[in-house]
């Protein structure tokens, strides 16, 4: 099952990569729309005190942003335009939209600032832990619990019940803190034995 449901949304990627190139979007400017979005969904959690519709409209700004980040990675596969500096540039608007979201989330009051804090920091050690043990030679994906479409779902899952259950979020944040920081060890120790 699980098997079929990513063969239809690798096609889904494929068929809606073609039309953003046929639009004459790069993987650079998708992974600049992918920014904007998280940066809107950051908006969004910070200011939910003011409308709590908010909190539907922040997960759904956070998975269109997680959409431009897989998509500027088919397009740049498919279209033979993956060069080192958008892979570079990619991953760092990534760290940033991660640190958007979550410091979004922070200052709207939504969750507990250590447990914020904590999972802002797995996050990105999660990410950190695969660019170093990559460059030096040991493949990290699928390593973990916690990689960033993971993550991804977790928060908006979390995000739509805490609109009918405000704690939500402040909980699901609270699981992120553990499964990030928990990743980070299980990369840690995966490096280990792959390097000796």
């Amino acid at each position: 099952m699980l098997t079929k449901l990513k063969q239809r949304v690798q096609t889904w990627l494929t068929s809606t990569a073609t039309l953003f190139h046929n639009l004459g979007l790069t993987p650079n400017h998708v992974s600049i729309l992918g920014i904007i979005f998280a940066a809107l969904a950051a908006v969004a959690y910070s200011q939910w005190h003011f409308n709590p519709l908010l909190l539907i409209l922040a997960p759904v700004l956070m998975l269109i942003s997680g959409l431009f980040d897989a998509l500027d990675g088919v397009i740049a596969r498919i279209y033979g335009e993956a060069t080192s500096f958008g892979g570079f540039f990619d991953s760092l608007l990534d760290r940033y939209a991660d640190a958007f979201i979550l410091c979004g989330i922070i200052l709207g009051g939504l969750t507990e600032v250590s447990w914020g804090l904590a999972a802002l920091m797995g996050s990105l050690l999660v990410s950190y832990a695969r660019a170093r043990a990559e460059a030096a030679g040991v493949k990290m994906e699928s390593v973990g619990l916690a990689e960033r479409a993971e993550r991804i779902v977790l928060l908006a899952l979390a995000s739509f019940l805490s609109y009918v259950w405000i704690d939500a979020l402040n909980w699901g944040i609270l699981v992120l803190a553990i499964v990030t920081n928990l990743t980070v060890i299980q990369r840690a120790i995966y490096f280990r034995k792959a390097s000796q």
